[in-house]
Order: structure tokens, then sequence, then C-alpha cells
């Protein structure tokens, strides 16, 4: 059983930046993926960011490229989601993912809101 926490959420204005974190129980070098998700009121949950753990290779929704970067430390078990230029349509909860063998996991979620 791996237990996902996020933290780093809060109020933001327009242009600003935020880093989320997400503390994993488990080794997060035995993960096949990780992610973050986010999901707005009234609409699905979409990909934001998306890490392979064998290559290290990212991936981000079309909303989020060239403003958002997902990274890993491995030695902390972390996962984190630098949020740069916010905009008001980042607004949501954010969701931390993970892949361990064949099995996905879910955090609580943060909640991220961008308002001036």
């Amino acid at each position: 059983q791996v237990q996902l926490v996020e933290s780093g959420g809060g109020l933001v204005q327009p242009g600003g930046s935020l880093r989320l974190s997400c503390a994993a129980s488990g080794s997060i070098a035995d993960m096949h993926a990780m992610a973050w998700y986010r999901q707005a009121p009234g609409k699905q949950r979409e990909l934001v960011a998306l890490i392979i753990s064998v290559s290290d290779m990212t991936n981000y929704g079309d909303s989020v490229k060239g403003r958002f970067t997902i990274s890993r430390d491995i030695a902390k078990n972390t996962l984190y989601l630098q949020m740069t230029n916010l905009k008001p349509e980042d607004t949501a909860v954010y969701y931390c993912h993970a892949v361990n063998s064949g099995t996905p996991y879910w955090g609580q979620g943060t909640q991220v809101t961008v308002s001036s």
C-alpha cells in the first residue's frame, strides 16, 4: 500500500508561482510512473504532468507546457510540480498519482486558487 500526501497549494495572484509537493510512503524509485492531475469544478480530471521512472521522460498537458515542471527527489521520496506564470484557469484541486506494480494510487488533493 502506497500513501501519497500533497502539500503546497494555496491562493496566488495571476502571474505568480507555487511549488506542489507529494510525499510518498514508499520508495518512488520503485514507481513505474508518477503524475500530477487536476480537477476544476464541473470539469473532468485532467493530466497535468507525467514522469516515467525508468527513463525520466516527462510529458505535459498542452495548457501547462512551458509553465509547469515536474520533478522528483528519490532520496526524499517526493514528487514536485513547479508552477509558474499561473493563470485563473489553473484553479483546481491538484492530485498526485502513482503506479506501482500495476496498481494506481492517488493522494487526497491540494487546492490551488489563482485569483486577484
